[in-house]
């Protein structure tokens, strides 16, 4: 079972998106005829993402949610092959690295603020160091970033001295926000409704080895 972790102990940098739409990404390419069954875990106190699931249409590919029984542990549903964490704001010490444990890899949203950098300093470079020991695969996305903009390119500049790669950056669109609203993600729509966005995620699903072959007209 594959672990993929949302960090960040930032609020308001994008976590909840970034992991839904990837579970989404998942969910998708389980229809399409890969051996994925997914769930979304959320372990934010606030249940975003659980509250997103509660609106997704049950004609979507399915995303799953904790098995949840009196007096025990929550555990992922049986046959589940990927597993994405959604994380609280604030989470650290012994509860991050309780997650980055189970976690095979990480992808952490990051906001071209030099406030949130300078907030998160520290966990990047724990994360770093963790990366380095562990070889525990670790990347950074953009969120919210406006394009050819000098916050942006002061942004990419600082990123650079961080130690952790970016891979791709995703623009500040209401389409994130219209499809949450409805339990949806970019990859529960038409292509040609959200092409840009998904040329964005191209990068993700890359490192993620899930791009499908391109189709023969």
């Amino acid at each position: 079972m594959q672990v993929f972790l949302i960090a960040n102990p930032k609020g308001g940098v994008g976590k909840s998106t970034l992991a839904t739409n990837l579970a989404g990404l998942l969910a998708q390419r389980g229809r399409s005829g890969d051996n994925i069954r997914v769930m979304l875990g959320d372990v934010d106190r606030q249940q975003s993402s659980r509250l997103w699931l509660d609106r997704r249409p049950a004609v979507l590919p399915r995303i799953g949610s904790w098995e949840l029984h009196p007096g025990k542990p929550a555990k992922p549903p049986r046959g589940t092959t990927h597993v994405v964490l959604d994380t609280p704001a604030a989470m650290h010490g012994d509860k991050l690295k309780e997650c980055l444990k189970l976690a095979h890899r990480v992808l952490v949203p990051v906001q071209p603020s030099m406030f949130d950098i300078l907030a998160t300093q520290a966990f990047f470079a724990e994360l770093a160091e963790m990366k380095a020991a562990r070889g525990l695969p670790v990347v950074l996305v953009g969120m919210r970033v406006h394009e050819r903009t000098r916050s942006a390119e002061e942004f990419l500049r600082f990123i650079e001295t961080i130690g952790l790669p970016l891979i791709t950056c995703l623009r500040d669109t209401q389409n994130y926000v219209q499809l949450a609203a409805h339990g949806m993600t970019l990859f529960d729509v038409a292509p040609s409704r959200v092409g840009k966005d998904l040329a964005q995620w191209s990068a993700i699903e890359d490192w993620l080895g899930l791009r499908l072959p391109p189709t023969l007209d």
